[in-house]
């Protein structure tokens, strides 16, 4: 019978996450920027590493890995990463529907690609099983109440990332990469506000932090009840992008990099933005 599984967010720097899952035993470690933090947790368990995860090739996401694997992994410590993006310490590039199989501690999971953030990122989902909730290592696609930056690819791409997220499982349990709650749940709020799912899960996230505990993770049906980039479709937020660019909103992408432009800035002058933004749309 396979051991139960822990999944343990390890906080480095100013408010990422590596992510250890692990039996007791040994450990896979998902996105580790740097060694230090998720190395003196693996070694206050006793913990060796046989598997590590990166979704992109950010260096606070990689930078960690071959000074963990020193001295905390195998000789032949996989590391998997995006195939699409040149990572020095991968050892397995791996692209869309990929199955990555760990025998200990037992874990599968299948790599979707969500370009977008960045040209070749990748995340990795872990189905549930006997009636347990599967569970998503999102890096930078999609966070608690957010979504990654537009730093490689398009608007079209992050949509349709995010968009192909949406229909897993609600119950899969969203494990992202940076404690962005509190932000994105600030500009949520203005996104939408009337969305009381939101006003209640700002104050809970609000007590959590304040209690030094993560607000992760979350699930993908609480996302959708409470990410303004999974609710590109709703008509409040049309209509308070509207009033604040002074521009139509005809379709979800039109939303979207509104949405996700307002994000990056959340000041200065929105008519001029909306303009160069979505020129086609207001001719």
């Amino acid at each position: 019978m396979a051991k139960s599984l822990e999944y343990i967010p390890v906080p480095f720097f100013e408010d990422n996450y590596a992510w250890v899952v692990t039996d007791g035993a040994s450990a896979i470690v998902v996105d580790p920027g740097t060694a230090e933090p998720v190395e003196r947790f693996c070694k206050s368990r006793n913990l060796v590493v046989t598997a590590v995860l990166l979704t992109h090739h950010h260096s606070d996401h990689v930078g960690g890995v071959r000074t963990l694997l020193r001295t905390c992994g195998q000789q032949d410590t996989p590391v998997y990463g995006p195939a699409r993006e040149s990572i020095e310490c991968v050892t397995c590039p791996v692209g869309d529907r990929f199955e990555v199989e760990v025998s200990e501690p037992d874990f599968r999971a299948t790599v979707i690609a969500t370009p977008g953030h960045t040209h070749g990122h990748i995340v990795f989902f872990q189905r549930g099983v006997d009636g347990q909730p599967g569970h998503l290592f999102a890096g930078d696609t999609l966070f608690a109440s957010g979504c990654g930056r537009l730093l490689e690819g398009s608007a079209e791409e992050m949509l349709g990332s995010l968009d192909e997220l949406a229909t897993l499982p609600p119950s899969t349990l969203l494990h992202c990469a940076h404690e962005y709650t509190l932000s994105n749940l600030e500009f949520a709020r203005v996104c939408e506000p009337g969305n009381e799912d939101i006003r209640r899960w700002q104050a809970k996230a609000a007590a959590l932090r304040l209690a030094g505990r993560p607000t992760l993770p979350t699930t993908i049906g609480h996302e959708l009840t409470v990410n303004p980039f999974l609710r590109a479709q709703q008509d409040e937020i049309h209509n308070v992008l509207i009033e604040r660019f002074g521009v139509p909103v005809p379709h979800r992408l039109a939303a979207f990099i509104l949405l996700r432009a307002w994000k990056d800035l959340f000041q200065g002058d929105y008519r001029e933005l909306a303009e160069r933004l979505l020129p086609d749309f207001l001719s």
